[in-house]
């Protein structure tokens, strides 16, 4: 079955983009309609980060995020197996670019948008220096290889998984190596504090923090948002006055700043994720 969905993601990667647009759209109704559970999540996701909204509101919210989130699956297609140019053309760069150049320790502080994968590639395309990403591992082997071909295609990538520790990727980040770090999802207890996001409290990891702390490295934002033509990257200035001592407070202004983005946004962002899974010891499951 992994071998079938390759191979049809190689077949369509030349369409135009507005039929695979549309096809992702008919993917993305699909998972509204039978993906029951995913669909639970993202209407409690809604329910408590979005209080003020009416359901209708929500509702339209929900069907609109299961339609980006299939639009960005079928987009693996053109995005891991059309010509380098063509992918170039539909990744447009805004913002602070400049602070992307050269070889000071960099931290790309990308959070779960739907075009996550898209802005990866992006960074690999544009990067004068190797690229790291921690990694999660596929479970199947067919699934893996294609996943890490598709992602590693742009430019030099320093793969590293989560159980491979924290001294290999901050000795490369001191010697110039990018990191593109995700730290918004809930991972668990280990490693995490309980600090606000969209008014919710939210396990969070404080990784952000001590990799800049640890590689000496500026924090970026990166920010990939779909849009009809491709996706727009916006990269944003350096955070001043960042890392500090404390790093709970580092994560607290993490969450706070991603929540602005989130309302930029709001059917963009990553809301299948049980963001709020873990709680706090005595509070009520969420899901």
């Amino acid at each position: 079955m992994v071998k079938l969905l390759i191979a049809c993601m190689r077949a369509i990667a030349s369409w135009p983009l507005p039929v695979l647009r549309g096809l992702g759209w008919g993917l993305g109704m699909l998972l509204y309609v039978f993906a029951h559970a995913r669909r639970h999540v993202v209407q409690v996701n809604l329910q408590h980060c979005f209080p003020d909204w009416s359901k209708a509101a929500r509702a339209r919210a929900v069907r609109l995020h299961f339609v980006q989130v299939g639009q960005s699956l079928v987009d693996r297609a053109w995005l891991w197996h059309a010509p380098l140019d063509v992918v170039r053309e539909r990744l447009q760069w805004t913002g602070a670019v400049q602070q992307l150049a050269g070889e000071q320790p960099t931290v790309v502080f990308a959070p779960h948008f739907v075009g996550l994968d898209a802005g990866g590639l992006a960074l690999t395309l544009h990067s004068e220096t190797p690229v790291a990403f921690i990694y999660v591992t596929q479970s199947n082997p067919d699934l893996e290889a294609w996943v890490n071909q598709g992602r590693e295609r742009g430019g030099p990538v320093k793969p590293y998984f989560r159980h491979d520790g924290v001294k290999q990727m901050v000795a490369a980040l001191r010697q110039g190596e990018k990191l593109h770090l995700s730290p918004d999802m809930d991972l668990g207890p280990e490693d995490s504090v309980f600090v606000p996001f969209m008014g919710v409290t939210a396990a969070t990891v404080t990784s952000l923090s001590r990799f800049a702390r640890l590689g000496r490295a500026q924090v970026v934002p990166m920010l990939t948002r779909l849009t009809p033509e491709g996706y727009t990257i916006e990269v944003l200035p350096a955070w001043s006055d960042f890392p500090t001592a404390d790093a709970v407070q580092d994560t607290v202004r993490m969450n706070e700043v991603l929540a602005q983005w989130v309302l930029q946004m709001p059917s963009q962002y990553y809301w299948v994720h049980k963001r709020f899974k873990t709680r706090p010891e005595g509070q009520a499951p969420l899901y």
